[in-house]
């Protein structure tokens, strides 16, 4: 069944079919939420149901009358906008669910996914018990007797391979806490091969934005966009990845009369909301951006006075951009050059101005060039550090902002302190062990300060020789908490990899594709299913993609035999020996730690990111007083007892102890406010001077700041030289003394006493500097961003003069992306594979889609996996509309098949897969390959069997918004 979006109206013939027989027609979500819960009789029978058999639905239960209902909030764990879940308990039993009207962030509203989210506590489609593989079956298993056999695997494997044998990859599914305790154990385990979502998503906005102007993350928040004059939406789809975001977009539109622009391969949902809509061709970015520029720089509307106070470099901007006029920006991405100068004026002069991007700019081999480019822009306009600008970057998963801050990352540990000894001593002195036990643990110190190997190149670290891996040997055991495999592109290369593993583990709520690829990989033994249970289940803290943080309370208990992440991961850690130095300052309560222990000594470790000032009870106080918080500014009365003057969620940075109050960051780099306001200027986290010139503001500072010039990073040395030192009080000094480095080059981030910070904010003055921003990032492998070619790229005709950059080693591994294009242009790849093939989401699922497949009221929504193909093209083809079709990918012999929804909203030689599919493998059905009754309702193909090589540099984030592929009818 496929939806065209025309009337929204979707049929439930297939659903039915596969539900079996019932005696009403299933409800819809609308229904779903006033009635909350299933009545009686026949629609009972829905309630949970094996394949081919109905019975009556014993797990989800109607509100009972006359029973009390106990309210209980969370997060919504779909997408990062954060919405809040309300919910209703009777007797232990979530029987209903409430608008959340309070939240100043979703205001009573949910997407069809949040509507249906109490479906992913009561769904039978969940693992119910720990499993493993038998002989090729899955058998049930004890929680002791999975651990016990999975801990002295893991040993084995180490002793025999070294600890980097064994690749930890978590989840931005994890709380906070929940990710903090995941990176903890795998420093624990001695290893950096540890990553999550990210990599895959936003890893190359990190890159970039932090290599730009300090920290990699969103500068505004979506109720901030209200206040903008002009807005682009550059490779983002907000109506259907983030449905609640678009709200805030939409009222500011009509509100400010506002200028809503969506630039897109693809004529989106969004698009549809546009005041103008530019085509592009996929990839071409930069090509666009300097376009854009090149119209700015042209007609004098750039920001003179805000590029010479707060910017670096914008004069290498000029020349690179002096290279994209309109006929060749044309040439290279098809759009033409008057519709582009009307873009970039109203961008450059009906200000404040936003740029909104997600996965359409980030997922490229020049992702982190992309993301530097668009905040070039901003620079360029002055349109970053005031209401209403900014790069406001939407995330996909409800915390993958947070698991990123917290270092689950292979690049860093907790809060972007890196991997140098600085770093490791740093977190050694919070965690209270000597730096020495934990160098113990590596391979070598060497490898303890080297970015472990990215989750898109797992496979690669598992198949190639050995000696083309730079670690003591490959990859052997995998294990895998809450990420689904059909999310990581080149998947009949995952499946190889595979089927050469010693170990793997999957925990998680669903089996995921994880568990049907291993089977069709030909797995039969050393593969371990263990249940864990949803965010609804446990407590928590989560952080939306505007850096608020908020704190989620458990609703119900895990049912059967599900554990939390906190207790898969305490028994884990207690298998390996490690849990008495892992949690001497976490509680441990019936085998899970509390996780207001793992938030306060993240506080205490957290200085570099402002996520010091958080506190379990001040994140607890803004749930309760959600109502408190402006819509627009999101900030409370200050005379409020609870939560005077904080702005909603605390958004990092929120300095300084809890005690200090500060009320949190809402919008990054806006020195027109006190720093106890909430005001920032630029990060001086780049050095104060380059080649004669200071990288330090010029005439810019903070309201109230004691110092009216630029200045660097405080130090104890800093602090002494202004003769500040004077105001530490004689604990703050004894614990600086302490840290045992030269007490001069103890720093604001550092300092595990907060007084470095305390002090600074209490002069007028920010702990981490006030620098400029770099247009020019020297360190990055395009200082300047440069438009080059996919890897796969229909315009052959331009990858002599716009090359991909050479092959190098990267992450442990090689990249030969370079060796791949030119192969590919050798081999007429684009002849035989002429159209172009892009991805993306739909509203009705998520991520890889097994909790969102799982769940009956959004499989009732999109039943089949399908392609979006122009008209033109699928009538040289022969293909009908909702005919089957095979498209068939560039490398790997790879194919897949699906229907074919024919429209124009891709253009001619474009083509168009959502990514939440799976449980299909080149035309084969895998359902018998999930354990019994844990199959998802909807299974189709995975775009991202089609999907190709082809990573960024800087991240290695793999590319499948642009390859390339052919469509056949089936």
């Amino acid at each position: 069944m496929l939806t065209k979006r025309k009337n929204g109206q979707a049929g439930h013939a297939k659903l039915q079919s596969l539900l079996g027989r019932t005696d009403a027609a299933p409800m819809d979500r609308r229904t779903f939420l006033r009635r909350s819960g299933l009545a009686v009789g026949g629609m009972a029978a829905i309630g949970s149901f094996q394949l081919g058999s109905v019975r009556k639905a014993e797990a989800i239960s109607p509100p009972q009358p006359g029973v009390p209902i106990e309210l209980k909030k969370s997060i919504c764990t779909h997408c990062a906008v954060g919405c809040t879940v309300t919910a209703e308990v009777q007797n232990g039993v979530w029987t209903g669910q409430e608008p959340s009207w309070d939240s100043p962030i979703n205001r009573g509203s949910h997407c069809a996914k949040g509507a249906a989210v109490r479906e992913l506590v009561h769904s039978d489609r969940k693992l119910k018990y720990p499993l493993k593989l038998v002989d090729g079956q899955w058998t049930r298993v004890s929680w002791d007797e999975a651990i016990d056999e999975i801990g002295d695997k893991m040993m084995e494997l180490r002793d025999a391979s070294g600890p980097d044998s064994v690749y930890w990859m978590g989840s931005a599914k994890f709380s906070n806490e929940g990710t903090y305790l995941f990176r903890k154990l795998a420093a624990f385990w001695g290893t950096n091969n540890q990553d999550h979502q990210a990599r895959i998503c936003h890893s190359t906005t990190v890159s970039g934005v932090a290599n730009t102007w300090g920290y990699g993350a969103m500068t505004n928040s979506f109720n901030d966009i209200r206040n903008s004059k002009t807005l682009i939406i550059m490779g983002g789809n907000p109506a259907e990845a983030h449905p609640i975001s678009l709200q805030h977009l939409l009222e500011g539109k009509e509100l400010n009369h506002a200028n809503f622009i969506v630039i897109d391969p693809r004529f989106t949902r969004t698009a549809a909301h546009a005041t103008e809509y530019v085509r592009l061709r996929s990839g071409t970015d930069i090509a666009v951006l300097w376009g854009m520029l090149w119209h700015i720089f042209e007609n004098g509307w750039e920001d003179k006075e805000f590029i010479a106070q707060r910017v670096y470099g914008m004069d290498e901007i000029r020349k690179e951009v002096a290279k994209y006029p309109p006929d060749e920006v044309e040439r290279i991405s098809g759009v033409p050059g008057e519709q582009l100068k009307r873009v970039a004026e109203l961008f450059a002069t009906q200000k404040p101005a936003t740029l909104i991007w997600c996965m359409g700019q980030t997922q490229h081999t020049v992702g982190t060039a992309n993301v530097r480019a668009s905040c070039i822009l901003c620079l360029a306009t002055g349109n970053v550090g005031k209401p209403g600008t900014g790069a406001n970057i939407f995330r996909g998963h409800d915390n993958v902002q947070g698991a990123t801050d917290i270092g689950l990352d292979v690049v860093t540990l907790p809060f972007y302190y890196g991997l140098t000894e600085g770093a490791w001593n740093h977190w050694a002195r919070v965690w209270e062990v000597e730096y020495e036990d934990l160098l113990s643990r590596f391979a070598s110190k060497e490898i303890m300060e080297t970015p472990g190997i990215p989750l898109t190149r797992w496979f690669d670290a598992t198949l190639l020789p050995k000696d083309e891996v730079e670690q003591s040997d490959n990859l052997r055991a995998m294990f895998v908490q809450g990420h689904a495999s059909n999310s990581i592109t080149r998947i009949p290369e995952s499946v190889k990899g595979l089927a050469k593993l010693d170990l793997l583990v999957v925990a998680d709520p669903h089996p995921t594709t994880w568990a049907s690829l291993a089977v069709q990989a030909g797995r039969t033994d050393n593969t371990y299913l263990l249940p864990v249970c949803t965010q609804f289940e446990t407590s928590g803290s989560r952080v939306a993609s505007n850096r608020s943080i908020q704190w989620g309370e458990q609703i119900v208990a895990p049912s059967f035999e599900q554990k939390d992440d906190y207790q898969v991961i305490y028994r884990l850690a207690r298998k390996l020996g490690y849990a008495e130095q892992m949690f001497k300052n976490i509680a441990v309560e019936d085998d899970r730690p509390v996780p207001e222990d793992a938030l306060r000594e993240m506080n205490r470790g957290g200085w570099s990111t402002g996520y010091c000032g958080q506190s379990p009870e001040r994140l607890k106080a803004h749930m309760k007083n959600q109502h408190k918080f402006d819509l627009v500014t999101l900030r409370a009365p200050k005379d409020d007892p609870e939560v005077g003057g904080d702005y909603y969620g605390l958004p990092w940075p929120c300095w300084g102890k809890p005690e200090l109050r500060h009320p949190g960051t809402p919008n990054l780099y806006n020195p027109s406010l006190h720093v106890m306001d909430g005001g920032s200027p630029f990060r001086a986290r780049f050095g104060v001077e380059r080649n004669g010139e200071t990288l330090l503001a010029e005439g810019s500072y903070t309201e109230g700041s004691e110092l009216t010039d630029g200045y660097p990073e405080f130090t104890m040395a800093v602090l002494k030289k202004l003769g500040w030192d004077a105001d530490l009080t004689p604990e703050e000094l004894s614990v600086i003394e302490g840290i045992g480095s030269e007490i001069d080059q103890v720093s604001w981030s550092t300092d595990l006493s907060g007084g470095i910070q305390r002090v600074v904010l209490s002069h007028g003055c920010h702990p981490y500097g006030n620098g400029k921003a770099r247009a020019l990032a020297w360190n990055l492998p395009d200082p300047v961003p440069t438009h080059r070619e996919p890897i796969y790229t229909p315009r052959v005709d331009l990858v002599e003069q716009y090359p991909t950059l050479p092959d190098a080693m990267q992450f442990r591994v090689p990249n030969i992306g370079h060796t791949v294009q030119q192969a590919a242009i050798e081999n007429g790849i684009a002849r035989d594979f002429p159209l172009i093939l892009t991805s993306g989401r739909l509203v009705e699922y998520e991520g890889g889609g097994e909790e969102t497949r799982s769940n009956r009221w959004l499989a009732e929504l999109q039943q089949e996996m399908f392609v979006e193909i122009n008209p033109a093209d699928a009538a040289e083809r022969g293909i009908s509309d909702g005919g089957w079709v095979w498209v068939s990918g560039a490398e790997n012999n790879s194919r897949a098949r699906v229907r074919a929804l024919v429209t124009e909203r891709v253009g001619k030689g474009v083509a168009f897969l959502p990514f939440h599919f799976g449980g299909w493998f080149q035309g084969e059905d895998l359902r018998a390959n999930y354990p019994e009754g844990t199959d998802p309702y909807v299974l189709g193909e995975s775009a991202n069997t089609i999907t190709t090589y082809g990573y960024d540099p800087v991240t290695n984030m793999q590319e499948p918004k642009v390859t390339l592929c052919q469509i056949q009818a089936a």
